[in-house]
Protein backbone atom coordinates (compact mmCIF):
# COMPACT_ATOMS: atom_id res chain seq x y z
CA UNK A 1 0.00 0.00 0.00
CA UNK A 2 1.09 3.66 -0.53
CA UNK A 3 1.12 6.11 1.59
CA UNK A 4 2.08 9.19 -0.33
CA UNK A 5 -0.96 10.31 -1.49
CA UNK A 6 -1.85 10.68 2.45
CA UNK A 7 1.48 12.57 3.41
CA UNK A 8 -0.93 15.95 3.29
CA UNK A 9 -1.95 14.49 6.64
CA UNK A 10 0.98 14.11 8.09
CA UNK A 11 2.34 17.64 7.20
CA UNK A 12 -1.31 19.23 8.60
CA UNK A 13 -0.42 17.22 11.72
CA UNK A 14 3.24 18.42 12.11
CA UNK A 15 2.03 22.04 11.59
CA UNK A 16 -0.75 21.86 14.22
CA UNK A 17 2.09 20.34 16.17
CA UNK A 18 4.90 23.52 15.51
CA UNK A 19 1.83 25.87 16.12
CA UNK A 20 1.30 24.43 19.50
CA UNK A 21 4.85 24.30 20.81
CA UNK A 22 4.81 28.05 19.42
CA UNK A 23 1.74 29.06 21.09
CA UNK A 24 3.73 27.67 24.53
CA UNK A 25 7.14 29.22 24.00
CA UNK A 26 6.47 32.46 22.26
CA UNK A 27 9.53 32.74 20.47
CA UNK A 28 8.71 32.45 16.56
CA UNK A 29 11.06 29.40 15.85
CA UNK A 30 8.42 26.80 15.87
CA UNK A 31 6.13 29.51 13.91
CA UNK A 32 9.25 29.69 11.45
CA UNK A 33 9.42 25.56 11.29
CA UNK A 34 5.42 25.49 11.03
CA UNK A 35 5.23 27.74 7.92
CA UNK A 36 8.38 25.88 6.24
CA UNK A 37 5.94 22.74 6.73
CA UNK A 38 3.40 24.57 4.62
CA UNK A 39 5.56 24.80 2.22
CA UNK A 40 6.23 20.78 2.46
CA UNK A 41 2.43 20.72 2.25
CA UNK A 42 2.20 22.79 -0.85
CA UNK A 43 5.25 21.13 -2.37
CA UNK A 44 3.60 17.69 -1.74
CA UNK A 45 -0.04 19.18 -3.42
CA UNK A 46 1.75 19.82 -6.45
CA UNK A 47 3.42 16.64 -6.96
CA UNK A 48 6.61 16.35 -5.40
CA UNK A 49 8.15 13.20 -4.09
CA UNK A 50 8.66 12.82 -0.54
CA UNK A 51 12.00 13.65 -0.33
CA UNK A 52 11.84 17.16 -2.19
CA UNK A 53 8.94 17.46 0.31
CA UNK A 54 11.50 17.22 3.10
CA UNK A 55 13.99 19.34 1.54
CA UNK A 56 11.72 22.54 0.64
CA UNK A 57 9.83 22.20 3.71
CA UNK A 58 13.91 22.22 5.87
CA UNK A 59 14.80 24.56 3.31
CA UNK A 60 12.21 27.28 3.79
CA UNK A 61 12.44 26.29 7.51
CA UNK A 62 15.55 27.67 7.99
CA UNK A 63 15.57 30.72 5.77
CA UNK A 64 12.13 32.27 7.59
CA UNK A 65 14.59 31.18 10.72
CA UNK A 66 17.17 33.42 9.87
CA UNK A 67 15.85 36.07 7.70
CA UNK A 68 12.31 36.65 9.17
CA UNK A 69 12.56 36.12 13.05
CA UNK A 70 15.10 38.20 13.83
CA UNK A 71 13.39 41.49 12.32
CA UNK A 72 10.08 39.76 14.39
CA UNK A 73 11.88 40.24 17.12
CA UNK A 74 13.25 43.60 16.88
CA UNK A 75 9.60 44.99 15.99
CA UNK A 76 8.26 43.13 18.96
CA UNK A 77 10.87 44.47 21.56
CA UNK A 78 11.07 48.54 19.98
CA UNK A 79 7.65 49.01 21.70
CA UNK A 80 8.96 47.87 25.21
CA UNK A 81 8.98 50.42 28.50
CA UNK A 82 11.39 52.34 28.84
CA UNK A 83 10.85 53.36 32.14
CA UNK A 84 14.28 52.30 34.76
CA UNK A 85 13.51 49.81 37.41
CA UNK A 86 15.52 48.12 39.87
CA UNK A 87 18.57 49.18 40.88
CA UNK A 88 18.59 51.97 37.26
CA UNK A 89 16.10 53.71 38.56
CA UNK A 90 18.18 54.67 41.60
CA UNK A 91 21.41 55.71 40.20
CA UNK A 92 21.15 59.25 39.82
CA UNK A 93 18.60 59.95 42.76
CA UNK A 94 18.96 62.02 45.17
CA UNK A 95 18.80 61.66 49.20
CA UNK A 96 19.65 62.69 52.05
CA UNK A 97 22.03 61.86 54.74
CA UNK A 98 20.13 60.20 57.64
CA UNK A 99 23.37 58.98 59.80
CA UNK A 100 27.52 60.00 58.93
CA UNK A 101 28.77 58.69 55.93
CA UNK A 102 32.13 57.44 55.58
CA UNK A 103 33.85 55.69 52.81
CA UNK A 104 33.07 52.82 54.93
CA UNK A 105 29.61 52.95 56.29
CA UNK A 106 26.71 55.03 56.57
CA UNK A 107 22.61 55.68 55.92
CA UNK A 108 20.87 57.92 53.73
CA UNK A 109 17.16 58.21 52.41
CA UNK A 110 16.37 58.51 49.41
CA UNK A 111 13.87 60.41 47.24
CA UNK A 112 11.40 57.39 47.21
CA UNK A 113 11.51 57.23 51.01
CA UNK A 114 13.73 54.46 51.23
CA UNK A 115 16.71 54.39 53.95
CA UNK A 116 19.76 52.44 52.39
CA UNK A 117 22.58 51.49 53.74
CA UNK A 118 25.41 54.29 51.99
CA UNK A 119 29.49 54.73 51.66
CA UNK A 120 30.84 57.83 50.31
CA UNK A 121 32.00 57.18 46.42
CA UNK A 122 35.59 57.25 45.85
CA UNK A 123 37.40 59.27 43.29
CA UNK A 124 35.88 62.29 43.82
CA UNK A 125 38.08 65.15 42.69
CA UNK A 126 37.68 67.34 46.12
CA UNK A 127 36.27 64.27 48.48
CA UNK A 128 34.95 65.19 51.88
CA UNK A 129 35.94 63.01 54.84
CA UNK A 130 32.26 62.32 55.67
CA UNK A 131 28.93 63.95 54.69
CA UNK A 132 26.61 64.60 57.91
CA UNK A 133 23.19 64.25 58.65
CA UNK A 134 20.72 66.26 56.83
CA UNK A 135 23.58 66.77 53.83
CA UNK A 136 22.31 66.36 50.50
CA UNK A 137 23.28 63.07 48.39
CA UNK A 138 23.21 61.69 44.97
CA UNK A 139 23.47 58.05 44.03
CA UNK A 140 26.40 56.94 42.31
CA UNK A 141 26.14 53.54 41.82
CA UNK A 142 24.53 50.63 43.84
CA UNK A 143 26.97 47.70 45.00
CA UNK A 144 24.70 45.15 46.52
CA UNK A 145 22.51 46.50 48.94
CA UNK A 146 24.81 49.24 49.81
CA UNK A 147 24.46 52.98 48.10
CA UNK A 148 27.38 54.47 47.17
CA UNK A 149 26.78 58.50 46.94
CA UNK A 150 28.57 61.50 46.42
CA UNK A 151 27.55 65.29 47.65
CA UNK A 152 24.74 66.72 46.04
CA UNK A 153 26.17 69.32 42.84
CA UNK A 154 23.34 71.59 44.29
CA UNK A 155 21.07 72.02 47.43
CA UNK A 156 18.17 69.81 46.70
CA UNK A 157 15.31 70.88 48.82
CA UNK A 158 11.44 69.04 48.79
CA UNK A 159 12.03 68.50 44.73
CA UNK A 160 13.96 65.43 43.78
CA UNK A 161 17.75 66.30 42.29
CA UNK A 162 17.21 65.13 39.00
CA UNK A 163 13.98 67.55 38.12
CA UNK A 164 15.65 70.38 39.50
CA UNK A 165 18.92 69.86 37.44
CA UNK A 166 16.88 69.35 34.23
CA UNK A 167 15.76 72.93 34.24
Amino acid sequence: MDIAPFAWIAWLVLILVFIIIEMLTLDFVFLMIAVGSVGGLVSGLVGAPWWLQLIIAAALSIILIFFIRPPLLHALKRGGDPTKSNVAALIGMSGTVVDTVSRTTGQVKLAVGETWTARLATGLTAPPAQLVPGEHVVVVSIEGATAVVAPAPIAAGADDFTERSAS
